[in-house]
Order: C-alpha cells, then sequence, then structure tokens
C-alpha cells in the first residue's frame, strides 16, 4: 500500500449527477477508506465568472471559490480531475476555470528578461479521468488526436505537475458488467492514491 496521500478531487462537470460523479464519488471514497486525506469540489456547485473579459491583459480579482482551489491545489500531493469529453475537450466551464485561476505566481512563473518558465507545480502528480459518451476513446483520439492533451501537457504539465491520463467509453449505455468494471478500476486508482 502507498503512504498515505493529501489528494484533491474536482468534479469537472457542471452537474453532480451521472456518471462521471459516480466515478468521483468512487474514487473519493475509496481513497478514504485507504486512509488518504482527500478534500473534494464540485464545479458546477462553484460561483465564478468563467469569461476572461480582458483576457491577460488584466487580471480579474478571483472569486474565493477559485481561491479555494487554489489552496486545495497547493495543499494536495495528488490532483484527480474527472470530466466528460464534449466536443474532444473538455467542458466550457471547466476550461474557464483554469483560464481564470491557472495564473503566473500559483501555477508558473515568467521572467521577462530571459524568458524562463518557472513550474510552481512541480512535484505534485495528477490523474485525469475522461469519459467518452458515445464511442470509444480509441475512435476518438483515432479520428481528432489526443483530445487530453490540453490539460494533461498545456495546463497541468506547464506548471510542472506530472500527470496521468485514464479514458473511459463509450459510456452513453454501457452494459452492466462494464459500468461496474469502470467503477472499479476508479476506485482501485483512488485506493492506491494514484
Amino acid at each position: 500500500m502507498n503512504h498515505p496521500r493529501k489528494i484533491f478531487v474536482l468534479l469537472g462537470h457542471s452537474h453532480t449527477q451521472g456518471f462521471t460523479a459516480e466515478l468521483a464519488d468512487a474514487y473519493e471514497h475509496a481513497a478514504r477508506a485507504a486512509s488518504h486525506e482527500v478534500r473534494r469540489l464540485n464545479l458546477g456547485e462553484l460561483k465564478f465568472d468563467p469569461i476572461l473579459h480582458k483576457g491577460y491583459r488584466e487580471i480579474q480579482p478571483l472569486e474565493p471559490d477559485l481561491v479555494t482551489v487554489q489552496e486545495n491545489i497547493r495543499w494536495a500531493d495528488h490532483v484527480v480531475i474527472l470530466y466528460p469529453n464534449w466536443w474532444t475537450s473538455m467542458p466550457a466551464l471547466l476550461k474557464g476555470m483554469f483560464d481564470r485561476m491557472w495564473l503566473p505566481d500559483f501555477a508558473f512563473s515568467f521572467s521577462k528578461e530571459n524568458h524562463d518558465i518557472a513550474e510552481l507545480l512541480k512535484g505534485k502528480t495528477a490523474r485525469v479521468i475522461v469519459v467518452d459518451g458515445a464511442q470509444s476513446p480509441f475512435m476518438t483520439r483515432l479520428k481528432y488526436g489526443d483530445y487530453t492533451n490540453e490539460i494533461s501537457r498545456g495546463i497541468l504539465g506547464f506548471s510542472g505537475m506530472s500527470a496521468q491520463v485514464t479514458t473511459m467509453g463509450p459510456c452513453e449505455h454501457p452494459d452492466a458488467a462494464k459500468h461496474a468494471a469502470w467503477v472499479a478500476q476508479v476506485q482501485e486508482l483512488g485506493s492506491q492514491g494514484i
């Protein structure tokens, strides 16, 4: 068994019911049962403006819920983000959350003199769990390329986090055995704290 970890679980779906939420619950409960310390937030319950009204020319003050997300990421050894694949990407609200709070002096720092980037979240790990609805992750990847690169490398990796990706699907109408197997897979990840 791995040593107990501090784990932040973020349900990156606007709805707290359904299969993605069930997987978040399964991960959280298994992690707690294995003595990991867990904090959990549901994106759909957070109150914030997901729009960068002036881009990054003027940083908007962060709403309290976005500050809480940052605090939980700072606190955690391991971050778990679960979301559905919508149009080969994460839901817009989740992307808006990252746009607003994945900022210099939190996730990275940038030197204007020599253009070096410091990865401020280096040493942390992440697990991204993506649920595909209508087709298998393999077919989505075959048709459209790596649809997890944006979050695993472009966001988490940019800040120094080492991210692993788990994809599941098609999840729209799985049989009971497949459904149970996916839940068990996520429970095992939670139990191991990975």
